[in-house]
């Protein structure tokens, strides 16, 4: 058994021009709408600790962290593969193309596209790439509808905590204090990713 290593990256790095994928056997988005709800309502009754609405944005610097836990991934090729924590790191993906929707046409946005997917050679795919989800998730991130009857058990669960998101996101969050939350979100919110090059199995 080769080392594990742990390292403690903020969402921005994290997630900024690196690609996961999923085991087949832990592929299922099992999250439901009370998980969805209280990660929303901690982070941003975290970030609502500290904000001020005469605050410069980069006095948001100056915020509190937020620890949303752990990630494991495995190298397995040239693909680093997520071992444990899938589910969180697609609940925070579907945070991010909430708040990327949220900010369309509004003045001093933050662009986090690069944070939910990267292109190379005029190709676009998402940072979390799991085949089967893209449809979903290029509907979700366009702002387009996507009908889950009769499709598979994670679809039906991203639409819904989607919806979830929205329901529970605060209205004192969405305009003026927006770009702030979202500053504050990719900065300051960290994970510890833990890396080793061997496959482990163990529940997502």
């Amino acid at each position: 058994m080769k080392e594990i290593q742990g390292h403690t990256y903020t969402v921005q790095q994290l997630l900024s021009g690196n690609k996961y994928g999923i085991d087949y056997y832990q592929r299922e988005y099992q999250w439901q709408s009370k998980h969805m709800a209280e990660l929303v309502n901690d982070l941003t009754g975290r970030f609502l600790e500290d904000y001020n609405p005469d605050n410069h944005r980069k006095e948001v610097g100056d915020y509190g962290h937020y620890f949303l836990g752990s990630i494991i991934t495995s190298q397995q090729g040239n693909q680093k593969m997520i071992v444990d924590g899938q589910q969180r790191l697609t609940s925070l993906t579907l945070l991010l193309i909430y708040l990327h929707n949220l900010q369309k046409g509004k003045r001093n946005g933050v662009s986090i596209e690069q944070l939910i997917f990267s292109e190379d050679y005029g190709e676009k795919s998402f940072n979390l790439n799991v085949p089967e989800r893209n449809d979903c998730m290029e509907a979700l991130f366009q702002g387009n509808n996507f009908d889950p009857t009769g499709k598979a058990e994670s679809l039906k669960n991203l639409v819904g905590r989607y919806e979830d998101i929205e329901e529970n996101f605060p209205y004192d969050l969405r305009d003026k204090a927006l770009p702030y939350f979202v500053d504050w979100l990719r900065k300051k919110v960290q994970l510890v990713e833990m890396c080793g090059s061997f496959p482990v199995k163990v529940a997502a």
